[in-house]
């Protein structure tokens, strides 16, 4: 989702189905990074749009990916 993220932005569905998750957990996992500062959420209508918010985050995943490997 995050890979995703750093491109982007998106809704819940369009993340839900990119990872192959339920909508449920998708959201469940947005709104827990949401609130620890890492996404922001821009509502449209009845669609609500996910961003990254911290800065930082793409150096982060960076590094996450230098130590363990990336799937992409």
């Amino acid at each position: 989702m995050v890979q995703m993220l750093l491109q982007g932005r998106f809704t819940v569905g369009e993340l839900a189905e990119a990872c192959a998750i339920p909508s449920h957990m998708a959201s469940e996992h947005l709104r827990l990074m949401q609130r620890s500062g890492f996404l922001a959420a821009e509502r449209e209508g009845r669609r609500v749009f996910y961003t990254i918010a911290e800065p930082h985050l793409r150096n982060i995943m960076a590094c996450v990916e230098a130590r363990f490997g990336s799937e992409t």
